[in-house]
């Protein structure tokens, strides 16, 4: 997408807010990594896969709300990921999707251990316009629920040869530990393009950060993956804004991947943020724009909205 491209395509379709109407005028802001669930349980119910006795979440993360909070941070599109809370039924997400597609791509939730996921895969991108699913290796790490041999299994390469002609993106929210396992398919597959959400979730405060670490730094070498520089909230040591501590972990991973293969995402829309104890949109925008010290003009371009544009082929607004 060049700039000529993204200004001449930006037209009436939002909401114009002093702040997005100057986001329009440059480059796209993307945030790669926004759950949105549905306020009405009766209309689109909970269905956690993994609670039996699941509540709902505390509030409600509509779209409304999140349009509002990308308005007014002029945030021009957004990556919808489906919340394990609505479980594999990716209906509410979909529904976003389309009050603004040209904002927004989505990724659902498929059930990994289903023999029929390609078929899955397959249905949800033709038939609902998704533009690819996360996968939540994470929950079946260490042998829970079974284990995460699906990962690699026979029905696994049938998705991912799906995959590779449907054009699918994986967003995968996986832990170090498995990431050998998911470098395998990577290889193997470098027509399938794959994120790795939250830099798989290390916790920089833990033991053996570096061995861990350096499973995450092997996946840089290949062009099909990419990594959301995301969750600093969970991952640092701290835990405090502006996540300081973590900085010189996430250089690492700068160095290994390189600045066209690392995104900016931030998880909840609005007043979620708080609920959910998380920065506010404005804080996570200023972390790239005004904290990261070792990154270029240009990089942060790159991370805050140009490589999401690519990988996704995101319209202007």
């Amino acid at each position: 997408m060049t700039r000529r491209t993204w200004i001449g395509g930006a037209a009436a379709a939002v909401a114009v807010t002093p702040q997005l109407q100057a986001a329009k005028a440059g480059d796209p802001i993307v945030d790669t990594h926004m759950h949105t669930w549905s306020g009405d349980a009766k209309k689109w119910p909970y269905d956690h896969p993994y609670e039996t006795d699941f509540k709902g979440p505390k509030v409600g993360a509509t779209v409304e709300e999140l349009v509002t909070d990308m308005d007014k941070n002029g945030v021009t599109h957004c990556i919808l990921v489906q919340t394990i809370y609505h479980g594999w039924d990716n209906t509410y997400t979909v529904y976003c999707m389309k009050q603004h597609p040209h904002r927004f791509r989505a990724h659902g939730l498929i059930d990994p251990t289903d023999p029929q996921v390609a078929d899955k895969l397959e249905y949800w991108m033709t038939k609902q316009g998704l533009a690819g699913m996360r996968f939540s290796a994470i929950y079946y790490d260490a042998g829970a629920r079974g284990g995460d041999a699906w990962l690699t299994s026979p029905a696994h390469h049938r998705l991912w040869q799906r995959a590779q002609k449907l054009g699918a993106v994986f967003n995968l929210f996986i832990a170090t530990g498995q990431l050998p396992r998911l470098e395998q398919m990577i290889r193997r597959y470098p027509g399938v393009q794959v994120v790795v959400d939250h830099l798989s979730q290390i916790n920089l405060g833990g033991d053996n950060v570096q061995q861990n670490l350096d499973k995450l730094l092997a996946l840089g070498k290949y062009p099909n993956a990419a990594v959301k520089v995301s969750e600093l909230t969970s991952v640092s040591a701290s835990g405090k804004y502006p996540f300081a501590d973590a900085l010189p972990w996430v250089k690492q991973v700068y160095e290994a991947f390189g600045p066209d293969k690392l995104l900016w995402g931030t998880g909840y829309p609005g007043s979620v943020r708080g609920v959910y104890d998380r920065p506010t949109l404005a804080a996570e925008l200023d972390l790239v724009r005004q904290h990261i010290p070792f990154l270029t003009k240009e990089d942060k371009r790159k991370m805050l909205g140009l490589n999401a544009a690519r990988i996704w082929k995101l319209p202007a607004s």
